[in-house]
């Protein structure tokens, strides 16, 4: 094959290429994300209130919102309507703790055919286990320097 001819197909390639690739907005994206995690927070604040409504005091209520959040999002998991939530609102639908109840519900309900054990026990922790681990090992580590600094009196 002579060098034009793997210019030309080069060239072709490169413009398949421009041609499938999708184009994003980011000024839409920003707005579609801000939009998707501003109702998922506006209706756990309305959870909160309605919670707080019944005499639920504010720790109390704030845990059934949680609790209420993660429900739905695992139930609309489950109903194939949240990666479609997530589709639309990208990083609006993830963020929030309803991201992380669908992104372990998914996998569970993904590899539900592997088996109680070596499909839903084992794989429900592939995105939850680092964040669970991070997020005790960074909790244990900044524990450690606000221990030193307290023996060393910096911070009262």
């Amino acid at each position: 094959m002579s060098t034009s001819e793997q210019l030309k197909k080069q060239k072709q390639y490169q413009q398949y290429v421009k041609k499938i690739t999708p184009s994003h907005s980011l000024p839409l994206n920003m707005a579609k994300a801000f939009l998707t995690g501003g109702l998922i927070c506006t209706f756990g604040q309305w959870i909160l209130n309605t919670a707080s409504s019944f005499g639920l005091d504010k720790e109390t209520a704030g845990t059934w919102c949680s609790l209420i959040l993660i429900l739905f999002s695992v139930i609309l998991t489950g109903l194939n309507i949240y990666p479609r939530i997530g589709k639309f609102g990208g990083a609006g639908s993830l963020v929030p703790i309803t991201g992380f109840a669908n992104s372990v519900a998914a996998s569970a309900i993904e590899f539900q055919t592997e088996g109680q054990v070596f499909g839903i026990g084992c794989k429900i922790f592939t995105i939850a286990g680092p964040v669970i681990l991070y997020g005790i090992l960074s909790s244990w580590g900044l524990g450690i320097i606000y221990y030193t600094l307290k023996i060393m009196e910096v911070i009262s």
